[in-house]
């Protein structure tokens, strides 16, 4: 798939999840992911992204690793949400593990804030897929998070 220069926001809306999955792209890599209850007006619904992540919802499993992402975070929360895209498809760890995942100690509050923080803040949830951490917070809105879970497998 490719997204060479790329730039602008796609939504579509996905049944299976009951919202829209918008994506924001700048020069070929996603710095975006929401879920509004509709598509914007001025969005195109036609993108190869959004073709994968309607296959994904549908239970094609994907984990979308040669995706390109543009992400825009401070260097402590990068390597939070860096580490999420190590966390396999279908399965969920803690915060705590996460953590340890980050290079972070999980024993530490300020390290296991940071680990909050990032989740709360990651501004590309699906693709970062802050879903698969039990234990959130999240930025990943809760009825999404549950659809997302189930098309995994990790909740029923």
């Amino acid at each position: 798939m490719s997204v060479s220069g790329t730039s602008g926001v796609y939504a579509r809306e996905f049944d299976e999840i009951g919202r829209t999955v918008q994506v924001g792209f700048a020069g070929g890599r996603v710095i975006s992911v929401s879920f509004p209850a509709e598509p914007p007006g001025d969005a195109e619904d036609d993108h190869d992204l959004l073709d994968r992540i309607g296959a994904y919802v549908g239970g094609e499993r994907d984990e979308f690793p040669e995706v390109a992402l543009g992400l825009t975070v401070p260097t402590d929360q990068r390597a939070v949400l860096e580490s999420l895209r190590s966390v396999p498809y279908g399965e969920e760890v803690s915060v705590s593990r996460l953590a340890r995942l980050s290079g972070f100690d999980p024993n530490d509050a300020d390290d296991v804030a940071t680990v909050r923080d990032a989740l709360a803040d990651n501004p590309i949830p699906l693709l970062l897929p802050d879903h698969r951490v039990s234990g959130g917070p999240y930025a990943t809105p809760g009825d999404v998070r549950r659809a997302l879970r189930r098309v995994e497998g990790i909740e029923r």
